[in-house]
């Protein structure tokens, strides 16, 4: 079966059958739908538009839209239903929300162009039907145009957005007014920091204004339909759909609306109420993991070690009904405090030569053969550097496979100065011919392979300098699949095909490998760390359904990037780094120069990838510390698929 999108074990939580719909959505301000993952939400979505454009009789249906990565899966849901006749938009017309200023239609980063190949080029909409925001407006036309294209966008029969990370909706950013309707916007330097990934990482190349609808004129839309996929969308989720209406979250604002609701992924759901706290809207299925949760939720919420929990601690915060299943409360205490404490190893590969029964890895097979597989070239070292270390230090067998070359994340400058470096050697002067062939490039379009070539490179002999900064044989335990998926050339990838998976199920089949790491973070901005891993775990099944039988004995273990981390009621594998294996791990990823202080694409965060890896492990073993458990200089945390 293919993962067209990972999803999270299960690992219980609110039963929903027969609850009223008031008391699931009771902390709710606007009502919101949780799907398993983006394309059942997106087909749930494109009912809702099929079924209102199909009982729209003897006038125009009006549907407002926007572009970006969240309606991509609905537009193609949307096509196909166009092809298979089950709808059609011939009596619909279409009002998109947002463009570049300035821009023309034919510029490939433009609304305009998005919206026309991700959908209108797809359906049977009439030209005339269609209402983009004119990007190529004169100056000083702009304000008069606006004001037209505000009466065009008013009292559309149904609304569906996406929402920004930090909740903006079309260019509304933060300090945007209910009353706003639309205009012209400066883009901030962050937003257009944002926005750079789709002009190849130039933020000088990405526009500084934009045309956008407001939210007074949103709200006059009959219906309004938001969605949000991804664990990097969940504090805007939140703030959209449980906190206070306010201008700093523009899509809040929308609350104001009397028809409203929100489609999102279980994902992009992680800190709403109902998940993170069930208990206190209504009955749970209380599974081992989901019981260390709501303990570890309950000593954070009334600041508390877990042997210090009263009886009153637990009935004060609606979880009355853990005691009941599972009490008495100091019982509860004991066994959580026990099962987060064996999740603790100084031994990932498993110790040899010892009791295994509470160990989070079986002590044999003694020395493991390891793979561990990388996004990005240096995904590995930020985001388990130190349990790579220690595995390594410890005699194990250990593999790293670099998914994607990376080199659409290599500043032209860096290219630039590796070339003078070998001219000044005296190994070639490819200065000047480099030099041309960044000059060559064209904003939007991809990069000319022989500079990708470059680039990819540099990456290389980058990851290769980590690995043997801590004693990996670069040459036979370092492997550089160099996915297809990821070499569009641009930050807009190919789709993943079959020919991603073969790669990697022939390198699994040549290891046979006992344990396997994968990246388990799906906020990663760029999408590549979702690919990859869906990709690795297609392969992985594959293996199973042929029959290999070796594959059975094959574990498979994920950690999280630089963005974020594990909750610590999903934990399986807590590995705690000294002092020394803090610094060992940050030297590592230092060799990766190329992504020092002028990273192409950061994310919000404008920290360089060694200070967020830190700041993350020592907030872990902060956590761990709190809840009663040893202190430790930093801890890395895993969770075990299978």
């Amino acid at each position: 079966m293919k993962r067209d999108h990972f999803t999270l074990p299960y690992d219980g939580g609110l039963i929903e059958k027969d609850l009223p719909k008031g008391i699931l959505h009771s902390f709710e301000k606007v009502w919101t739908h949780i799907y398993e993952d983006a394309r059942p939400a997106s087909e749930a979505v494109a009912d809702q538009i099929v079924e209102a454009i199909n009982h729209t009789e003897g006038r125009l249906f009006r549907l407002g839209l926007t572009t970006g990565s969240t309606p991509t899966l609905l537009y193609n849901e949307l096509a196909r239903r166009y092809k298979a006749g089950a709808v059609s938009f011939r009596n619909v017309e279409i009002v998109s929300i947002d463009e570049y200023y300035p821009s023309t239609k034919e510029e490939r980063q433009s609304r305009n162009y998005q919206l026309h190949e991700a959908l209108l080029d797809q359906v049977d909409i009439l030209e005339e039907n269609i209402h983009i925001p004119d990007g190529s407006v004169p100056q000083d036309r702009v304000t008069e145009y606006n004001t037209q294209f505000d009466q065009i966008a008013r009292n559309l029969d149904l609304l569906v957005i996406g929402i920004g990370e930090q909740g903006q909706v079309g260019f509304n950013e933060a300090g945007t007014t209910p009353k706003s309707r639309t205009r012209a916007v400066r883009l901030s330097y962050p937003s257009r920091k944002r926005q750079a990934r789709f002009f190849n990482g130039d933020i000088a190349a990405t526009p500084t204004m934009a045309l956008t609808v407001g939210i007074s004129t949103m709200l006059s839309a009959k219906r309004i339909i938001l969605m949000a996929w991804g664990e990097d969308k969940a504090d805007a989720v939140k703030a959209v759909a449980e906190d206070a209406l306010t201008p700093a979250c523009p899509a809040s604002l929308l609350q104001a609306h009397d028809d409203i609701s929100f489609y999102v992924d279980q994902n992009a759901a992680g800190k709403l109420t109902r998940v993170v706290a069930p208990w206190l809207i209504g009955p749970c299925d209380w599974t081992r993991k989901f019981v260390r949760g709501a303990v570890v939720w309950l000593c954070q919420t009334v600041h508390k070690p877990i042997l210090k929990l009263s009886e009153k601690d637990y009935l004060d915060n609606s979880l009355g009904e853990l005691i009941e299943r599972f009490g008495p409360y100091d019982k509860i205490n004991i066994d959580v405090f026990n099962d987060l404490q064996h999740t603790i190893t100084g031994w990932p590969g498993g110790k040899p030569n010892a009791d295994d029964t509470t160990r989070p890895v079986a002590a044999v097979p003694y020395p493991k053969t390891v793979l561990i597989f990388s996004p990005h070239p240096d995904d590995d070292v930020i985001s388990m550097g130190g349990t790579f270390i220690r595995l390594v230090s410890q005699g194990h067998d250990v593999h790293v496979a670099y998914e994607t070359s990376g080199n659409v994340a290599v500043h032209d400058d860096v290219v630039l100065q590796h070339m003078d470096a070998a001219c000044q050697l005296g190994f070639a002067d490819k200065f000047a011919e480099v030099k041309a062939l960044v000059e060559s490039k064209v904003p939007g379009e991809p990069e000319p392979r022989r500079l990708l070539d470059i680039k990819g490179a540099i990456r290389r002999s980058e990851a290769r300098g980590a690995v043997r900064s801590f004693g990996l044989n670069d040459n036979t335990n370092a492997h550089f699949l160099n996915l297809p998926f990821y070499e569009s050339g641009g930050i807009k990838k190919n789709p993943r095909t079959q020919a991603d998976v073969d790669i990697i199920k022939q390198l699994i089949s040549d290891l046979k490998p006992h344990m396997i790491f994968m990246a388990g973070d799906l906020a990663d901005p760029h999408g590549t760390h979702r690919v990859c891993t869906e990709a690795a775990l297609e392969a992985v099944e594959q293996l199973r359904e042929e029959g290999r039988p070796w594959i059975a004995d094959t574990h498979i273990w994920l950690y999280r990037g630089a963005w974020m981390e594990w909750e610590l009621g999903r934990v399986d594998m807590a590995v705690p780094l000294s002092p020394d294996e803090v610094i060992k791990k940050r030297h590592a990823i230092f060799r990766h120069l190329s992504q020092k202080d002028i990273v192409p694409f950061p994310g919000e965060d404008p920290r360089e990838f060694w200070q967020r890896a830190e700041e993350r492990t020592q907030n872990t073993a902060r956590l761990y510390d709190e809840l009663g458990m040893a202190e430790y200089q930093a801890m890395e945390v895993f969770l075990k698929l299978c």
